[in-house]
């Protein structure tokens, strides 16, 4: 078991600070490490605190913290004190690097812990001072509401290019840390450890958090140990890793192709033309696609005469092409050992605004070697051929063919078995009380929200949709893109960690949620899939004027 349960009221001892809101902006200093952690240790006396390899539930060769100090952070005015613990866990293999973590530890403490999930290729620590994912910005983040937080780079470090550095990949125990979620585990065992030194006593409750790859680490933890936390909050979660990447190389093979990829005048033409045939189907015109099923458009509609290039009114035959294969199902012809067999495909002819710089198409097209202004997926891509795949950095991954892989087929097979987290059968996480949010953007330009439809569905059929529904509820949200990056047609916010706290506490379910446009206030019903919020009369700005309809 690893959740710990009770309630202590040890906490700082000499403190009294109200919990307030914080993000994740730089520190702004350290207060004196006077004030004790509990009745065990100091949070100076922490530094230098050895983590046994027996506190760790999969093989490590334990841990040390490097550092602890006392933390004053301000945040809208408001301050937060926490003792700040950044400590590394040591691999089985010397040859692979640490994991690096960091916990917060504040002086009022709710005795609940926040796990962080991380992003792409992972390789930072978390900032254990942000919000949830498509959190509300004018509600406390977790450090401010007293939770400890937590989190790690899930066992390796990132170079000058971030999360899209995938050199890791060539050591076999730093490719499971980060895809099939070991370090999760190891992180989270360290952690409590950890808080019982700083406390005195372990947590009542146990929650997690992650969009994207942390939305994808979500399900894991969900997956694997299904005991470990009582409420888990997955955003646009990229489970089926492995799929996703098959349908990115094929994509940037047919991006590649000369006169094929759309540049961003014809991004924008294949927007505002969807826009225009699709936005009014919800009962309102507001640059928000809502009824996305009901949406569609074909690119053959803006075909140049003749089908050649001529201009940057139309799209040539390879550039529709190119639009259609990102908009539709990629499905390969053998099988792999994670039983996946496709992805779905973007919502390119449906709302997906394919300018929004680095996560969609991007300005470049894919090459080798890849363009840094190339998709952020065609990146993606090309670190996983050189570092998972092939283990040769200089290999051109546009030579490799997802359809018809040749020698790498097997390579793909073993790798599915570790990148595809879908284990739809979720009643043991059910049966231990856990609670799980789905949430993903209907204009996710990175992440497929048909993917996550996908696992939804799979999990209503394995498990019965009733008993679903005691565990699970899935919001899509219309007009939301992949972490409200960049500008998207509605960037969503909702308390999703206040109504995740009452089901878990109180047993109360998400009922009548609203999201609301972090931007200038507008509100929307947050429906439950399928449901999309239908326009019935009055403010088009306020969530009352809309119905959850199929």
């Amino acid at each position: 078991m690893l959740r710990v349960r009770g309630r202590s009221r040890r906490l700082f001892a000499g403190l009294t600070l109200t919990a307030t809101v914080v993000s994740a902006t730089a520190v702004l200093g350290p207060a004196p490490a006077t004030a004790t952690v509990g009745a065990a240790l100091t949070c100076a006396e922490l530094t230098g605190t050895e983590i046994p390899a027996s506190a760790i539930s999969l093989p490590t060769r334990g841990g040390r913290v490097g550092s602890a100090s006392l933390v004053t952070q301000v945040v809208s005015g408001r301050t937060v004190e926490y003792c700040s613990v950044v400590a590394a866990l040591s691999p089985v293999d010397p040859s692979a690097p640490d994991i690096r973590m960091q916990v917060a530890m504040p002086a009022g403490w709710n005795h609940a812990t926040m796990m962080f999930g991380g992003g792409g290729y992972d390789g930072t620590i978390p900032a254990v001072a942000q919000n949830v994912p498509f959190g509300r910005p004018d509600q406390p983040a977790p450090l401010a509401r007293g939770y400890a937080t937590y989190g790690s780079d899930s066992g390796h470090q990132a170079g000058p290019t971030g999360s899209l550095d995938g050199s890791f990949g060539v050591n076999d125990e730093a490719l499971k840390n980060f895809a099939a979620g070991d370090a999760l585990r190891k992180t989270h065992d360290a952690a409590l450890f950890l808080i019982r030194r700083g406390y005195g006593t372990g947590p009542g409750r146990a929650y997690f958090a992650g969009g994207s790859t942390g939305g994808r680490e979500a399900l894991i933890v969900a997956q694997r140990w299904p005991d470990a936390f009582d409420g888990v909050i997955s955003a646009y979660p990229a489970w089926n890793n492995l799929a996703e990447i098959l349908f990115l190389g094929n994509l940037a093979r047919v991006m590649a192709r000369p006169g094929a990829f759309p540049g961003t005048d014809k991004q924008g033409l294949l927007y505002t033309s969807v826009m225009a045939a699709c936005d009014g189907r919800d009962g309102v015109e507001d640059r928000i696609i809502s009824n996305v099923r009901g949406c569609h458009f074909d690119p053959r509609a803006l075909r140049c005469p003749g089908g050649a290039d001529t201009g940057p009114t139309c799209l040539s035959d390879a550039q529709i092409a190119a639009v259609t294969a990102a908009a539709k199902p990629f499905r390969w012809p053998y099988p792999i050992a994670s039983g996946e067999r496709y992805y779905p495909g973007f919502p390119v002819l449906s709302g997906a605004d394919m300018r929004t710089p680095y996560l969609g198409f991007g300005t470049a097209a894919p090459a080798s070697p890849m363009p840094a202004t190339s998709a952020y997926g065609f990146q993606y891509w090309d670190q996983w051929v050189k570092y998972f795949l092939t283990r040769d950095p200089g290999y051109n991954s546009l030579t490799v063919d997802p359809r018809h892989p040749g020698k790498w087929q097997s390579r793909i097979s073993y790798l599915s078995t570790i990148q595809d987290r879908n284990n739809v059968d979720l009643r043991p996480f059910a049966r231990s009380g856990g609670r799980l949010i789905l949430l993903h953007g209907a204009a996710d330009e990175l992440v497929s929200h048909r993917s996550t439809n996908d696992y939804y569905q799979r999990v209503r059929e394995k498990v019965g949709v009733e008993q679903t529904r005691e565990f699970l509820r899935y919001y899509l949200v219309p007009g939301a893109n992949h972490a409200n990056f960049g500008a998207p047609a509605f960037a969503a916010g909702w308390d999703s960690l206040t109504a995740l706290e009452r089901w878990v506490d109180e047993g109360r379910p998400p009922v009548k949620q609203v999201v609301m446009d972090s931007r200038d206030g507008r509100t929307r019903p947050l429906c439950e899939y399928p449901r999309w919020p239908e326009y019935r009369s009055g403010d088009p700005g306020s969530a009352q004027s809309f119905v959850c309809s199929r």
